[in-house]
């Protein structure tokens, strides 16, 4: 189950007001993202639009690192939007591996067992690895070179894991392939703003 393309703006935009900060407008930009790659990858670009928009949604309950993943995924499932939840849990892990999450490590014994369950019983598909690409291509104010991306957080945090790094310039290849066409382009890289 999945809010409406609205009722994910209004969550959203409800959600701002409790932790003051840039991410509201990332998301606005990954959900853009995640609306035009999918429409050019033959997938459903609505759908795609209201992931991008809640996976950080969990941002909401405070600044946390870690512990936005298992805020989000609770949030939106006590909510009944089991799809978005998913991607609350999944945006952050390329590889299904905890271990590679970037960032302080700042939920309970109980949130990370969560966590841990939860993906060791998914098998992602084409929303959660669009999401991902997205989160990767998508500043605050506009869509972002992913490997400028990259290195930014590699510089805020110190460090960016190989295989996260090297998964999504696959994930930009993959998608690319998908869309016979390049990401930036798709995406209107140039152009587009919150």
């Amino acid at each position: 189950m999945l809010p409406t393309r609205e009722q994910a703006e209004k969550l959203l935009k409800e959600a701002e007001p409790c932790n003051p900060g840039p991410w509201g407008d990332h998301c606005r930009v990954a959900a853009h993202c995640a609306e035009k790659i999918a429409r050019a990858s033959g997938m459903d670009g609505e759908k795609a639009y209201i992931l991008g928009l809640l996976h950080d949604i969990g941002r909401k309950f405070g600044v946390r690192q870690l512990g936005h993943v298992s805020d989000g995924y609770s949030y939106m499932m006590k909510l009944g939007y089991d799809e978005a939840a998913r991607v609350c849990l999944t945006h952050s892990f390329n590889n299904g591996r905890v271990e590679e999450y970037i960032g302080k490590f700042d939920t309970t014994e109980a949130e990370l067992a969560l966590i841990r369950e939860k993906l060791a019983g998914l098998q992602m598909d084409d929303y959660d690895r669009l999401i991902q690409l997205c989160d990767a291509l998508s500043g605050s104010a506009g869509v972002l070179d992913i490997r400028a991306r990259m290195e930014d957080v590699k510089r805020r945090y110190g460090a960016y894991p190989q295989a996260k790094w090297d998964s999504n310039l696959a994930l930009k290849a993959y998608f690319e392939r998908k869309m016979g066409r390049d990401v930036y382009e798709v995406v209107e890289k140039d152009t587009f703003r919150p």
